[in-house]
Formats: C-alpha cells, sequence, structure tokens
C-alpha cells in the first residue's frame, strides 16, 4: 500500500522556499520530466537508455504502490525533485534485504540544483523508513556520480561487499547504507491507530509507578490518541513477541511539542517504559532514538522539560551527556502549587 502519512518537512533552503511531502497522481508526470531531465544533466546523460528502465522511470503509480514517492515542491507547488522510497520484496527495490527501505530515482530539477533539495528529499526518506521501523535504508549510486559525497555528508556507510560484480547498464554501482535502529532485539517505529489504548495504558503504568498522579496530569499522559493528531508517538517494540515495551513523543518536522524548542532543537516529551521491562535499556534506547531523529532533519541539539522529582530520569539523561540549562526551567503553578521543571540539551553531534 502507497505511504500517505509520509513526514512532511518544510524547509527553507536559499530560494526558492521549498517543501518534500508526498506525490500526487496528478504529478506523476511532471515527475519523470523531472527524472529525464536529470539523467540528460548527470555525469551519466550520454548513456541510451534501456526500455526496461525506461519503464521504471515512467512508472510513477508503481513505485508509489511499492512504498512511498516524494516530491519536493517550491513557493509556486513546482516539483523540483522527487525521490522513491522502496519496501525490500516490491516490484522495484532491487537492493533491499527483508529489514530495509531502498531510495531509488532520486533527481533534482537542474535548475535547482545547489538549493539542498536533494538531501532534503533524502533526510525525509529516512524519517519516512524510521516511521515505519525499518533497520536500514539502502541505495545505490555510480562511481561517477557526484551523490556519493551526499551520502557520507549524510551518514551513509559504503558497503562495497554489496557492490554488483557487474557493470549495470554502463554504470559501475556502489552501495551504501543508512542504520536506522540501534539494537536487534527491539524496533522503534510510529504507533500504529490500533495501539493508541495500549500506549495509554503503558504511559500510565509508567508514571503511575513511580509519582503520585494528579487527575489532569493522568489524563494528560494517557491522551495518546489527540497527540498523535498532532505530533509523533514512537513505540519500541520487543522484534520476537510484539510486545511493546515504551514510548516517547516528538513534534514532526520544523514544529515543536513544547514551549521550550528553539529553531536548530528537536524536542521530546512522555518518555515511557512500561515497569515490567525497567532496566533492560530501553529508555536509553528512545532517548537515542530521538537524538538519530535530530540528525536526520539536521539539527544541532536535542533539548527536554523534566518534572524535579523525576531523578531517575535526570541520571538517564546526564550519564548520555545531556546538560541543565537552568537559564531556561520554566516555573508553573499547578494546582495552587509552584513547580521549576528542569531543562536539559545534548547536542546532537
Amino acid at each position: 500500500m502507497p505511504n500517505t502519512t509520509a513526514p512532511q518537512t518544510a524547509l527553507t533552503a536559499s530560494t526558492p522556499p521549498f517543501t518534500v511531502r508526498p506525490a500526487r497522481a496528478d504529478e506523476f508526470g511532471v515527475i519523470v520530466t523531472v527524472i529525464e531531465n536529470a539523467f540528460r544533466a548527470g555525469p551519466y546523460g550520454h548513456l541510451s537508455v534501456s526500455a526496461e528502465r525506461r519503464a521504471f522511470e515512467c512508472d510513477a503509480a508503481g513505485r508509489a504502490e511499492s512504498g512511498t514517492l516524494l516530491v519536493a515542491v517550491d513557493d509556486a507547488d513546482r516539483v523540483t525533485g522527487t525521490v522513491s522510497l522502496l519496501r525490500a520484496g516490491t516490484r522495484y527495490a532491487r537492493l533491499a534485504r527483508p529489514g530495509e527501505a531502498e531510495v531509488r530515482l532520486l533527481a533534482v530539477d537542474p535548475a535547482t540544483r545547489g538549493n539542498a533539495v536533494g538531501d532534503a528529499l533524502v533526510r525525509v526518506s529516512l524519517e519516512c523508513a524510521l516511521e515505519w521501523g525499518e533497520l536500514a535504508v539502502v541505495l545505490d549510486t555510480g562511481s561517477e556520480n557526484p551523490a556519493q559525497r551526499a551520502c557520507t555528508r549524510l551518514g551513509f556507510e559504503r558497503l562495497p561487499e554489496r557492490d554488483p560484480a557487474v557493470v549495470v547498464g554502463g554504470v559501475q554501482l556502489l552501495v551504501f547504507s543508512y542504520r536506522l535502529q540501534q539494537r536487534d532485539d527491539v524496533v522503534v517505529r510510529l504507533m500504529r491507530p490500533e495501539e493508541t489504548d495500549a500506549v495509554s495504558l503503558l504511559s500510565e503504568r509508567a508514571y503511575s509507578h513511580d509519582y503520585e498522579l494528579s487527575d489532569p496530569y493522568r489524563a494528560s499522559i494517557m491522551a495518546v490518541e489527540d497527540r498523535a493528531l498532532e505530533h509523533q508517538v514512537w513505540v519500541a517494540e520487543d522484534a520476537a513477541s510484539g510486545d511493546l515495551l515504551g514510548t516517547v513523543s516528538t513534534p514532526h518536522a520544523g514544529e515543536a511539542i513544547s514551549d521550550l524548542a528553539r529553531p536548530g532543537e528537536l524536542d521530546f516529551r512522555l518518555l515511557a517504559v512500561d515497569p515490567a521491562v525497567r532496566r533492560h535499556g530501553i529508555g536509553e534506547l528512545l532517548t537515542r532514538h530521538v537524538l538519530g531523529l535530530a540528525r536526520i532533519r539536521g539539527l544541532g541539539s536535542v533539548v527536554m522539560n523534566s518534572g524535579p522529582e523525576m531523578t531517575s530520569a535526570h541520571r538517564l539523561y546526564e550519564t548520555l551527556g545531556f546538560e541543565r540549562m537552568p537559564d531556561r526551567e520554566p516555573v508553573l503553578e499547578l494546582g495552587g502549587h509552584t513547580v521549576k521543571l528542569l531543562s536539559f540539551r545534548r547536542p546532537t553531534s
């Protein structure tokens, strides 16, 4: 099924601004033209295009059904770039193994190159695959394609052992991979709609296990369905059993989930680990997941607020390199009591 909830990222490059979003069916013809123009302007534009390759480029609908088809559009809603993110085992995936997603047909209108459109398309592809719960994203590129430098800059690693043994269509292909998951036994992915009640109960168990909750705070913690309408609700899933072990919430790209975040920062809230699996590294895993998400988005720091009584969480954050920000700690009036929240920050590098 095509992914209709791919991350939508507004990124201002130089001029003009552009947005990355899922392609519409009425844009499929324009997408084919962008791909053709980008190929002709690239290092392999002198090569002939096989009938099989041509059919692949023209089948925008088929690529969308194999995963998601993304476009970058300028402020006039004109398509300036495109990329296909394909699930393993689908018609047009040629590299992806089970648990991997594959980037193919990354193309940028030659007139808009240099505006970071290509980087943005790859970043949104990575985030989309992360939402799916994929282990990694793989791609290949020609040995003479300058896109290799972009792959390295964005954090991809070379996999020479997976390079094709023969030249494909006159091009020697090089394979790159971006690891998304930190552990093989636990997968972090976006919550599914049918899991809303389970995540709500897990969150309530986690917080009530350690703290006395007021009725309004308990209701806020358990309002997972409402939160998922506005933000991203992630879950940590046991890879073997499918059990949900923990959860954390982040804002969509370009937004914030609290008043703490400033430009260039990603904030998160409501990190919760099922009491039954405490001390198994799930809280650390989810925090590192947020740091990884910030890196994918190209953000410099992760920040969060925490209640003064949440000392175990504070120890976790400090162990992971977060530092207090006393000058950014808000004072709240809650139920007739004054509460000063603690603020923490860690660079993503």
